[in-house]
């Protein structure tokens, strides 16, 4: 982390603007972090022109969750708006700001930015949110963007949450969209510590990813119960495991952009200790969080592969029983086939003394054996033949 600056007093020279971005070196805002200038005073002899009031920055409203000042790791001032922070911030020489906002406003994020000299990119991506993971460094002004992450046991699935933290040389200033994390734990746990929070913004930073870390674990812990749900679901044959799968394998999609590029961030911080001095107590902690990141980050990527592995053997699962459907339903269409042969079969060999039958009960006088002496015995010997002939045609082809 970059040294602590000097804070400039009204009697220094006010320092020199960047260029705008619409001049030579692309700057799109001239973002300082100054006293506000005072306007001239009125000549006395004017009893016309009244004392005008120095102008502050804006109040914080319902954003700002928590400001506090520190000094030796012990809080000094709990100001109430982001005025009074500013205020206090440059009466304390030494001191720190913590500023906690949620869900801020353009114009909370601008008088941050100009009170803090934030960089304009890094201001761009806290307004907007919907930001990976990342750690940037503009001069001495650290901005990680952290994804946080909690389990929701009613309808139990993952809620993710955003966090921006802007660390600089005497100051911590957190960003935060979503429920998670609770930072107000965090910052209960700084305040118990004082030789902690006394090594300064790190220490902050270092509580923050800690928690954000450490918050992963009830949600691994769930999504590890669920899959093992979900392996009894597929195995019983559940209809519903498909969707399951498929909703679990995208949150854990979410979960591992998530844990993923937390663990070259951590590297990343680590790579800094010597150059920008950090304490040595400081970089153990910092170590322990890298070694619980890269834990996660390893389930996350054992959960994915289990789920893929699930989501094959369920579909290899019901293919089987899309197949024991399709053969019984092929046997029952088999069985009623032959049935059908042999009702078929029965009707052919009962139509035929039907139709001898008929012919010969036709009662014309004209008819050739209607008056013949062995015509019914011939009727009957026809019929008894035209049936056996059928049936044993039918019981060759094995329709009887």
């Amino acid at each position: 982390m970059a040294e602590r600056r000097a804070r400039p007093t009204p009697t220094d020279p006010p320092r020199p603007a960047p260029p705008t971005k619409n001049g030579k070196n692309g700057r799109k805002h001239v973002w300082r972090r100054t006293t506000p200038p005072q306007p001239p005073s009125p000549p006395a002899d004017d009893p016309t022109t009244a004392t005008p009031t120095p102008p502050e920055a804006p109040d914080a409203g319902d954003s700002v969750v928590q400001a506090a000042l520190y000094r030796d790791g012990v809080r000094v001032a709990t100001p109430s708006t982001l005025a009074d922070t500013f205020r206090e911030l440059r009466e304390q020489r030494d001191g720190m700001a913590w500023i906690g906002l949620a869900r801020p406003t353009e114009a909370e994020l601008l008088s941050l930015a100009a009170e803090f000299d934030l960089h304009e990119l890094a201001v761009e991506d806290a307004m907007e949110a919907h930001q990976r993971p990342k750690l940037e460094r503009y001069g001495e002004t650290l901005f990680v963007v952290l994804r946080a992450a909690r389990y929701l046991d009613a309808p139990e699935e993952v809620d993710f949450g955003e966090l921006h933290v802007f660390v600089g040389p005497d100051f911590v200033i957190t960003v935060r969209h979503g429920a998670a994390p609770d930072l107000s734990a965090v910052r209960r746990r700084m305040e118990e510590t004082p030789d902690l929070l006394k090594l300064g913004p790190e220490a902050v930073l270092y509580a923050i990813l800690d928690a954000v870390v450490d918050g992963y674990a009830p949600v691994v812990s769930g999504v590890q119960n669920d899959i093992d749900e979900i392996e009894t679901e597929v195995f019983s044959g559940d209809p519903e495991a498909s969707r399951r799968i498929y909703e679990l394998s995208r949150e854990m999609v979410e979960f591992q952009r998530a844990t993923r590029p937390l663990v070259s961030m951590l590297h990343a911080l680590m790579a800094g200790f010597a150059k920008y001095g950090t304490d040595e107590e400081l970089q153990r902690y910092l170590r322990d969080v890298a070694d619980h990141v890269t834990h996660t980050s390893e389930r996350v990527d054992g959960f994915r592969q289990a789920l893929a592995d699930i989501l094959t053997v369920n579909a290899t699962l019901v293919t089987q029983q899309q197949n024991a459907e399709m053969r019984a339903l092929a046997e029952a269409g088999f069985e009623q086939n032959e049935e059908i042969k042999k009702i078929s079969s029965w009707a052919a060999i009962l139509f035929a003394p039907t139709l001898v039958g008929t012919i010969y009960g036709m009662n014309f006088e004209t008819m050739p054996e209607l008056k013949w002496a062995a015509g019914y015995p011939f009727a009957i010997l026809l019929m008894a033949a035209v049936c056996v002939s059928l049936y044993f045609i039918f019981k060759r082809r094995d329709w009887l």
